[in-house]
């Protein structure tokens, strides 16, 4: 199984980004819960879902082609998790939205990131620590999470390819019950 590393970073966006982004998570969640009311409850194939969907998604929401089919797939992958837990999907709130590689890019040139939002294309910088720079220092994430947390503030969960365990031969443990029982 591929292991997947989330690195989250704090947005620095301008006022008027600010109203995009707000505008951009609004449509997306009313874009799920409409595909969630209009499609028969058991289908949760993305697919299925957004050839039901998509055009009305597109139309009515001014949502780019890729976030209808975000929403899509949100959807369905919603619907498989409440299946398993024998629960229904009840309703998606305007707190994130998914990015792939095509509505989503990150610049290291100067720790930005560039996301479609509805009303255009926007380049918004990061605040980042060393942290996040190392770890995002000269890697190509293709997926990444738009949200906004209950500060206020907004963060983008950068999605990347977990390093490989490094293997080690000479290891040193220590056993803390027999300390503290000393």
């Amino acid at each position: 199984m591929k292991q997947v590393l989330t690195i989250v970073c704090k947005l620095n966006p301008s006022f008027e980004v600010v109203k995009k982004i707000d505008t951009t998570l609004e449509m997306f969640a009313a874009a799920c819960n409409y595909a969630n009311q209009t499609v028969k409850p058991t289908i949760t194939s993305k697919v299925t879902i957004q050839s039901e969907v998509y055009q009305a998604i597109r139309s009515e929401y001014r949502l780019s082609a890729n976030l209808a089919v975000r929403a899509c797939a949100r959807v369905g992958a919603n619907r498989k998790t409440a299946k398993q837990k024998k629960r229904p999907v009840k309703e998606f709130k305007p707190t994130s939205a998914d990015y792939d590689a095509r509505i989503f890019a990150f610049r290291e040139k100067d720790w930005s990131v560039s996301l479609t939002l509805i009303g255009g294309r926007e380049h918004i910088p990061l605040v980042t620590s060393n942290y996040q720079i190392g770890k995002l220092k000269g890697s190509k994430p293709t997926s990444a999470q738009l949200c906004q947390h209950k500060d206020g503030n907004y963060y983008i969960q950068v999605k990347d390819e977990a390093p490989e365990p490094i293997e080690v031969n000479n290891v040193i443990g220590v056993d803390f019950d027999w300390i503290q029982g000393y």
